[in-house]
């Protein structure tokens, strides 16, 4: 049996609705900060995806969810800068760790 994994695209999409969602907001520079990271969540290596796949399976939806919207509010607020879809990724997988024990 195949594990299924979260499509990059999927995870692209998270960033493109809190992208709208600053947009709706007028938060323009949080808008740019989270576009950044929607266009370079197109390199994130598989490797990641599929880590995130697996810790999200195990914690959850509503938990990782509760873990996504502080950073991201932090990103449209200006409280955090990531050079990288990956670097926000590697953030949230350490959190997730922390949560699974």
């Amino acid at each position: 049996m195949v594990k299924s994994s979260v499509t990059r695209d999927a995870f692209r999409g998270l960033f493109a609705f809190y992208a709208a969602k600053a947009h709706h907001d007028k938060k323009f520079e949080g808008e740019h900060s989270l576009l950044k990271l929607f266009r370079s969540s197109q390199d994130i290596p598989d490797s990641l995806l599929e880590l995130w796949s697996d810790r999200t399976e195990v914690l959850g939806a509503e938990m990782v969810g509760e873990m996504i919207a502080p950073r991201t509010r932090q990103v449209t607020n200006g409280g955090a800068h990531y050079d990288h879809a990956s670097d926000f990724l590697h953030v949230l997988l350490k959190e997730m760790e922390r949560h699974k024990h």
